[in-house]
């Protein structure tokens, strides 16, 4: 059949979804369905498993959420009439469960595509799951033959050339591409190299929102059968673009292309939108957050600020005899500046009352990290009383950094229910607040070129136990991103001593990171998915020089 003249408009339906709540994305999809009518389209793509949300991990053993993807199917099928749509949703046959796309029209299932490539690493592990599809599949929209794939089938070569092999001259691939550093370029340099290899232009579709530590940025696009970039979404926004190509030739009408983020502003905008998405997909009222006058807990504010509105959290500052005069002004200033429910509860009484009660326990032995870790607790109770009364949950503070070596008490400033820094290294931490305060002072300045200190002790800083972050961070993303080797590290310039001590705290401190809560996920080694290394471990690099 011959393409027919005129138009061939897609909709590129960048959706946020909630895992699981089938009944709720179905309401999405049906809604953005109704939209793209009016906007007379004749196909809207959505994302990777639109129907059930990503990654659905071990609810895909449960028998009740396939009958509950077949009513969702039944419902959206009888919203198409003329409309060509296509999604993706986990299916069934014959004992086995893809990873399936189908393409739904004038109420019925046309046809059904499932995943090749089930990707197998970092934080994917799709093989659990589903079986391999193992055919092209190719349907004709208002005569053109359009190529279904997803995901991760256009990182390979094979599922993009069997398309086209069987006579595709487009591709749609669906998408749930989480979001790390340099993704979205890596995302767009394959896609541009199928299109070039195969001569087809490609429309890539992902998916928005937060799952767990997971962030999805959308920053769907269209490449032309050249490769080039001629329509890209905006990251971090739900958007519903429609995007022309004129028959028969198959040419793409111009479009608008949104730049990237730099890399501050998409850090940034993964921390807000995975805070907001875990917050209230859970069901939380709100936050509160223990205020320490410090970067970490400043820039955890102000994230759950653009999160979730300044009437959403809650912040208290909880000083002990350790606390500085400079502390309690900085907190108080980023608070009123906020709008944020502000209150101070010294715990200094407390403080005194655990070392009464301890005084025969300790008496002979000196000072140390007990009595340290002793004030951490106290405001970790605290923060999880305010918690269980006002139904807010805890935000920790902890950044990459300090999760790496340990620099965390359990069940102390690591009490909470999710950590919107941990996979933000201390060194970006201190960026990413320089970014914020891009327009105006949102952050006092003096918070972020103060030397960072925990305030547990006298005169105390961080690096009075830790190498300078800037060397700290380094020698991390050498031993933890790069995993290489002590003797590697070594001989790019670093000392070996503070290398090997380094490393000891990282494998020392694997039991801590087990205990944290969850956090946003934005480089390619996060702590949980993407790196799991056993607690028990009697493997050793190097032993640390005492």
């Amino acid at each position: 059949m011959n393409p027919e003249s005129g138009q061939l408009n897609i909709v590129l339906a960048q959706v946020n979804l909630h895992v699981g709540n089938i009944e709720a994305n179905t309401q999405v999809i049906i809604s953005a369905i109704k939209q793209a009518k009016s906007q007379q389209a004749d196909v809207i793509v959505f994302p990777e498993l639109t129907i059930t949300g990503y990654p659905p991990e071990d609810l895909l053993f449960r028998d009740g959420l396939y009958s509950q993807i077949n009513q969702s199917l039944k419902k959206i099928t009888a919203e198409t009439d003329d409309i060509y749509v296509i999604l993706g949703y986990p299916r069934q046959e014959n004992g086995k469960v893809l990873n399936a796309a189908s393409c739904l029209h004038a109420g019925e299932i046309l046809a059904s595509y499932d995943k090749w490539a089930l990707p197998n690493y970092s934080v994917f592990d799709e093989k659990r799951y589903f079986s391999e599809g193992d055919r092209a599949c190719v349907i004709s929209i208002k005569g053109v033959a359009v190529g279904i794939t997803i995901c991760e089938d256009v990182w390979a070569p094979e599922p993009v050339k069997a398309a086209v092999d069987e006579g595709a001259k487009l591709i749609v691939n669906i998408n749930a591409s989480p979001f790390h550093l340099g993704k979205m370029s890596a995302r767009e340099n394959i896609v541009s190299q199928r299109a070039k290899e195969n001569s087809v232009p490609i429309v890539y579709v992902n998916l928005l929102g937060g799952q767990d530590e997971l962030v999805f940025d959308g920053a769907s696009f269209v490449v032309d059968a050249e490769g080039q970039i001629i329509t890209r979404l905006a990251a971090f926004q739900p958007e519903q673009t429609i995007v022309s190509f004129n028959l028969p030739a198959l040419t793409p009408q111009e479009s608008i292309v949104n730049p990237h983020p730099d890399v501050f502003d998409a850090v940034f905008n993964a921390l807000v939108t995975g805070v907001r998405d875990y917050v209230q997909k859970n069901g939380f009222k709100g936050v509160v957050i223990g205020l320490s006058g410090g970067i970490d807990s400043a820039l955890t504010l102000v994230v759950a600020v653009k999160a979730l509105g300044a009437e959403n959290v809650e912040a208290v500052m909880l000083p002990t005899r350790y606390t500085s005069s400079m502390s309690l002004q900085d907190a108080e200033i980023l608070a009123t500046h906020l709008g944020v429910d502000y209150k101070t509860i010294a715990i200094e009484s407390v403080f005194e009352s655990f070392l009464s009660l301890l005084s025969d326990e300790f008496e002979g032995k000196p000072v140390d990290a007990t009595e340290e870790n002793i004030q951490a607790r106290i405001r970790g109770l605290i923060l999880m009383a305010i918690s269980n009364k006002n139904g807010k949950m805890v935000l920790t503070t902890g950044n990459k950094s300090e999760m790496a070596v340990g620099y965390s008490t359990l069940y102390g400033d690591m009490a909470g229910g999710f950590d919107v820094l941990k996979d933000v290294p201390k060194s970006l931490v201190f960026e990413v607040s320089r970014y914020c305060n891009r327009d105006e002072e949102v952050i006092p300045v003096r918070i972020i070129e103060r030397p960072p200190s925990a305030e547990l002790r006298e005169d105390q800083t961080d690096q009075d136990s830790l190498p300078d972050y800037d060397t700290l961070d380094a020698i991390l993303d050498l031993y933890i991103e790069q995993e290489k080797s002590i003797d590697a590290i070594v001989e790019l310039g670093f000392d070996e001593q503070i290398v090997k001590r380094v490393a000891w705290l990282v494998d020392l401190n694997e039991y801590k990171r087990r205990q944290a809560p969850p956090g946003v996920r934005i480089t390619p080694k996060a702590f949980g998915r993407d790196r799991r290394y056993p607690i028990t471990s009697g493997f050793c690099d190097k032993s640390p020089t005492k």
